[in-house]
């Protein structure tokens, strides 16, 4: 029997993005391998509720209002606190870490108690690259966030959802050259070779139940080439102009078709219009290389 569908969990982010059914499969609104992973859009329901710490300063704003921070050097880790997600990024690497489910109360969450998805996701990034970095612009609004970094060489745009599951990360160099994110999974994670697709997923292998859905994501690139990939550890090259994107649940085992190959607008224009079908879950998943 197919798994429960949740609806997809995406609502407005930043002012930058605007098949056949298988029988016995459920179905996934779209995401995952076609390059829309977090989209700007408008009308989505909220599901979290982000707080942003920056410079020592917490911010959550009431429903409905903005918080807005502009070119500001940060002196410490901004840190994003929300219901479902929370995670810091270290201004010094501009690296993403502890990514993390807190497994909040909900009928699409993937984990019962906190659960650090991954450990690191950070862009290997020359000294060059990371000099003089300021907070170029910062948005909050209810359950959306988009941070944009800029240094003497570049950008890098942060933007995440606090949601259970769906296509709610993403990250997005600017720096006019390749460069390479490295993805380190949290503690009693795997990347694993889905049966019912042949794609990597990751996740911890601990079934779903009446109290949560089974643990599934998947590395989500856009003009990204993948250099090499553990049981743990995944490296890729991004273009500049391209991205990693983070999609977790029914959106990462769907059967949509890859990436297309594109560095401006890819969210809208890549979206996927319609359901898509969702296998079964994986039985007993084995770590690569295991």
């Amino acid at each position: 029997m197919s798994r429960s569908t949740p609806r997809r969990l995406l609502a407005a982010l930043a002012v930058s993005t605007a098949v056949l059914l298988v029988p016995g499969t459920a179905q996934a609104q779209g995401g995952g391998d076609d390059g829309s992973t977090v989209k700007d859009g408008g009308g989505g329901a909220v599901t979290g509720d982000f707080a942003v710490t920056v410079n020592g300063r917490t911010a959550n704003p009431a429903a409905g209002k903005d918080y807005r921070v502009d070119d500001v050097a940060p002196t410490s880790p901004v840190v994003v606190t929300g219901k479902n997600v929370r995670f810091r990024i270290d201004p010094t690497t501009l690296g993403v870490y502890d990514y993390t489910l807190t497994g909040a109360p909900s009928p699409e969450r993937m984990v019962t108690a906190p659960t650090v998805v991954f450990a690191a996701k950070v862009p290997v990034l020359t000294t060059a690259q990371r000099a003089g970095v300021r907070i170029r612009e910062l948005r909050l609004r209810d359950d959306t966030l988009v941070v944009t970094f800029g240094t003497a060489a570049g950008t890098l745009k942060v933007q995440a959802k606090d949601a259970a599951q769906g296509g709610i990360f993403q990250m997005e160099q600017e720096f006019g050259a390749p460069v390479e994110f490295v993805h380190t999974l949290g503690a009693g994670l795997f990347f694993f070779v889905n049966e019912f697709t042949g794609k990597v997923n990751f996740g911890n292998g601990v079934d779903g139940d009446a109290t949560h859905q089974m643990l599934l994501g998947k590395d989500s690139p856009q003009v990204a080439t993948k250099l090499a990939q553990s049981a743990t550890v995944s490296r890729w090259s991004v273009a500049s102009g391209g991205r990693m994107g983070g999609v977790l649940g029914e959106d990462a085992v769907e059967l949509s078709a890859g990436a297309t190959n594109c560095t401006s607008d890819c969210q809208a224009r890549n979206r996927v219009q319609g359901s898509l079908p969702v296998p079964a879950d994986p039985t007993a998943p084995t770590p690569i290389g295991g």
